[in-house]
């Protein structure tokens, strides 16, 4: 195992899986990654410098809880801000997540695909070794680019904890 592999932080269906990428810790810099938006255009942290950003991450819209944590937050962005960002990132491509958001009508927050250029998964270490999905996760990053939160749910089928990152979020704004 090297030293970007991280054993013991997650379960899928109770079967422990390795992580790719570094652990990252409340008060460190959030890396700076590139995404893609609907249209293939490029969305990186940097566009929200400035502005406190909520990062959703989920294995696949496809499924019941990832789309309940992608509904969820969008629906509690409409009470926040105008300034208030949140991002639901997952290696859905971008076709798919189009027809979700369209279909769910996610209005507020913006549905990236981590597919084309496969940066954030490694950079926020939250890649699933040999499954090529995301762990579910949320992160929290303040107007000056520092993680406030951060959490990587330990079994995947379990939802993050909203109350928490949602506290947090009202507390930065």
């Amino acid at each position: 195992m090297s030293e970007n592999e991280r054993e013991g932080v997650m379960t899928v269906s109770g079967k422990p899986r390795v992580l790719l990428g570094p652990e990252l810790r409340v008060g460190g810099v959030a890396p700076d990654f590139r995404v893609a938006d609907a249209a293939f255009k490029s969305v990186s942290l940097a566009d929200f410098k400035g502005r406190p950003v909520l990062i959703s991450v989920v294995p696949s819209l496809d499924t019941g809880l990832c789309a309940k944590q992608t509904i969820r937050f969008n629906q509690e962005l409409a009470s926040m801000p105008a300034d208030v960002v949140v991002l639901t990132i997952s290696r859905d491509l971008a076709f798919a997540q189009k027809r979700f958001c369209e279909a769910e009508k996610i209005d507020r927050a913006l549905v990236l695909t981590d597919a084309v250029w496969l940066e954030f998964g490694e950079k926020y270490g939250v890649l699933i070794k040999d499954m090529g999905l995301l762990a579910r996760s949320v992160f929290l990053v303040d107007g000056e680019g520092l993680l406030q939160h951060v959490e990587i749910v330990p079994e995947m089928s379990d939802p993050p904890d909203y109350d928490t990152a949602l506290d947090l979020l009202k507390g930065l704004v």
